[in-house]
C-alpha cells in the first residue's frame, strides 16, 4: 500500500493506493509520517488539481472498488451522473436497479471509500437538502459549488 497526501481547498486528503489504482480517499486533519507515494497517487493528486481549479470534469485515475456486489454497482453508477448534475437518492436508487431502495442506497454511498473521484456528493435528499456527507456538509457544499461554477 502507499499513501500521500494533498492539501486541497476543503482539506487534507489522504490518498491511498496499491499497484493496481486509488483505493481510498479520506478526509484527514494532520498528515500521518508515514507517507509513500507511487505513480498513481501522483497521478490522482495532479487531476484532483485539475478538478479544483475548474480544468477537469472527469477523473481517470485506476481505482480499486472494493465492496458488496450492490455497493459497487451503487458506486458505479454514481460515476455516470455528470460534472455539476445532482439527483437524488431515490433517483440513485432506481440507476442502480431498484427503485424502491433508497435507503439502502443511501448505506452504500455512505460507504463510499473514494469520495471526489466517485461523486457521492452529487446526491442529495429528495426535498433536494443536503443530507449525509462523511467529510461533512460544508465540503459538499463546496463541492457542488465548484462544480456549477466551472460547469
Amino acid at each position: 500500500m502507499h499513501k500521500a497526501y494533498y492539501k486541497s481547498p476543503i482539506g487534507i486528503l489522504e490518498i491511498v493506493a496499491n499497484n493496481k489504482g486509488i483505493t481510498a480517499i479520506s478526509f484527514v486533519k494532520i498528515k500521518s509520517n508515514n507517507s509513500k507515494s507511487n505513480a498513481l497517487i501522483t497521478r490522482c493528486i495532479v487531476q484532483l488539481k485539475e478538478y479544483f481549479s475548474g480544468q477537469r470534469k472527469t477523473f481517470d485515475v485506476p481505482i480499486v472498488i472494493e465492496g458488496t456486489e450492490w455497493q459497487v454497482r451503487v458506486w458505479t453508477e454514481l460515476t455516470k451522473i455528470p460534472f455539476g448534475s445532482i439527483i437524488a437518492y431515490q433517483d440513485l436508487a432506481a440507476m442502480s436497479g431498484n427503485k424502491q431502495a433508497a435507503r439502502a442506497v443511501g448505506n452504500a454511498v455512505n460507504k463510499n471509500k473514494i469520495p471526489i473521484i466517485i461523486p457521492c456528493h452529487r446526491v442529495l435528499g429528495s426535498s433536494g437538502k443536503l443530507v449525509g456527507y462523511e467529510g461533512g456538509l460544508w465540503r459538499k457544499k463546496y463541492l457542488l459549488e465548484q462544480e456549477i461554477k466551472y460547469s
